[in-house]
């Protein structure tokens, strides 16, 4: 990946266009974040001090989302976009439990500027911008980060294991947004895809090698909890 300077997401067009498309070009997202929100009051809810660290945290919304019902003690978010930072304070409101900060991933792992750490790690369609190498260095990081028990979310699209899959997990997709009640909006987004494997930002990776990582990094329970075509929610428990 480039630095976050030089890719789309530092363009202000581009990350309002995102957020304005999200649910019409990514499959079944709300359901990703029901999981994750599943997953958290499962495991967490009952924690009263729990922390939470949104990595990429974009515009907020699956804390949003989130806070409709739990009550974690203390939120960070994190993102290299201060639109996108922006846009999550406009949509969270004036909050004493929830910090931001404004940091690409590169200079997160560069500096490590994050003193706590958490009982729940969260990312959403991010990490897959870094190279294998760094996103095997965030995932450490992200483990050093954890508190003993605590467990790390990745939602995110993969690489298909074969080229027949990848075609066919491409035709889903475009499915997907044809089938969107607002034919007009959804026509001007079909080439979405097509985009998405074009774009040199995006360096993804096997499902099953990223689980290996995790494993190898010392994560435990790893699994892929939910998957649609290249879009899946994993992770593990430290």
């Amino acid at each position: 990946m480039s630095q976050f300077t030089e890719s789309l997401w530092a363009d202000t067009a581009f990350s309002q266009s995102y957020r304005d498309d999200a649910d019409i070009f990514l499959p079944f997202r709300r359901q990703f974040i029901e999981m994750a929100k599943s997953f958290y009051g499962h495991f967490f809810n009952s924690n009263p001090e729990a922390g939470v660290l949104d990595l990429g945290c974009g515009d907020g919304l699956f804390i949003q989302e989130l806070l409709k019902s739990f009550t974690p003690k203390e939120i960070t978010m994190v993102d290299g976009s201060s639109e996108m930072l922006a846009a999550a304070r406009k949509r969270l409101g004036k909050r004493d439990d929830v910090n931001f900060i404004e940091i690409d991933f590169h200079k997160l792992l560069a500096e490590k500027p994050l003193e706590k750490s958490f009982d729940f790690i969260y990312s959403s369609l991010a990490i897959h911008h870094l190279p294998s190498r760094d996103k095997y260095r965030l995932y450490e990081y992200i483990y050093e980060r954890l508190n003993p028990g605590g467990c790390f979310i990745h939602y995110d699209v993969v690489v298909p294991p074969g080229g027949n899959i990848e075609k066919w997990y491409m035709s889903v997709w475009r499915e997907w947004i044809r089938n969107y009640p607002d034919k007009e909006r959804s026509e001007g987004l079909l080439g979405i895809p097509e985009q998405y494997k074009e774009n040199p930002d995006n360096l993804p990776d096997t499902l099953h090698s990223q689980l290996q990582a995790l494993e190898n990094i010392g994560f435990s329970d790893v699994d892929c909890h939910c998957k649609h075509g290249i879009f899946s929610l994993f992770g593990g428990f430290k």
